[in-house]
């Protein structure tokens, strides 16, 4: 096993792409281990390397890890992005919890009945726009300060970046009332590692089409 990590994942976004994001930003390189087909995850569940029978699965100093959470955690405590005490942390763990709950909206749109996509996807947006946002936006109006926690960057920086740029494929306009957060985008999306996941051809995934949903569904189910 090389000393880079390892992720197995599909070649999609999914529960997989935060972890991408927090790697880059860390500046670590990683290696991908692409589930192909339905045998492929079969063949991690039976050499008993997934313990709840599920990826995402890092490969990462010797631990086969699991679980989105615990792995970012992991990844953001070893690389220094998970702040510098106990009162950090925890603004940083409601910080990010708020934009999984997000993405978690996001995502269910693919899952909707198809004369219900556009209904649904709007409740989403007007959601990010009055209820997750306003509150990043006050959190760097009260203090101040370039980044959420501690004016540092931590996990809770990388991942609203990452929801920001994922609700603006739907509505490039949402940040028109906010203009901290495009003030934030913009200096985030310029720290050099970010910037260069952020160019063509790197790890970063693109936005899952209609036709590959069969696919993925068929690996998990």
């Amino acid at each position: 096993m090389s000393g880079k990590p390892r992720l197995h994942y599909v070649n999609a976004r999914g529960r997989m792409e935060p972890i991408r994001w927090l790697l880059a930003a860390a500046g670590v390189e990683f290696e991908e281990a692409f589930l192909e087909k339905k045998d492929d995850l079969k063949k991690l569940q039976t050499n008993g390397d997934l313990l709840f029978q599920q990826v995402p699965m890092v490969e990462i100093d010797g631990m086969k890890m699991v679980q989105t959470r615990a792995i970012l955690n992991y990844i953001a405590g070893k690389y220094n992005l998970y702040g510098k005490d106990l009162k950090e942390r925890a603004l940083i763990d409601m910080y990010v919890e708020g934009l999984a709950d997000l993405n978690e909206l996001i995502s269910s749109n693919f899952f909707q009945p198809a004369d219900k996509k556009e209904e649904h996807l709007a409740t989403v947006l007007d959601k990010a726009a009055t209820r997750y946002f306003p509150v990043y936006e006050k959190v760097l109006k009260g203090h101040g300060q370039d980044f959420l926690v501690g004016n540092k960057l931590s996990r809770a920086d990388v991942q609203l970046l990452e929801t920001i740029l994922l609700v603006e494929e739907s509505k490039p306009d949402i940040l028109a009332k906010f203009p901290l957060l495009q003030s934030f985008k913009a200096k985030t999306s310029n720290i050099p590692n970010i910037k260069k996941f952020l160019q063509p051809g790197s790890q970063r995934k693109q936005p899952i089409q209609e036709k590959d949903i069969p696919r993925l569904m068929q690996i998990f189910h």
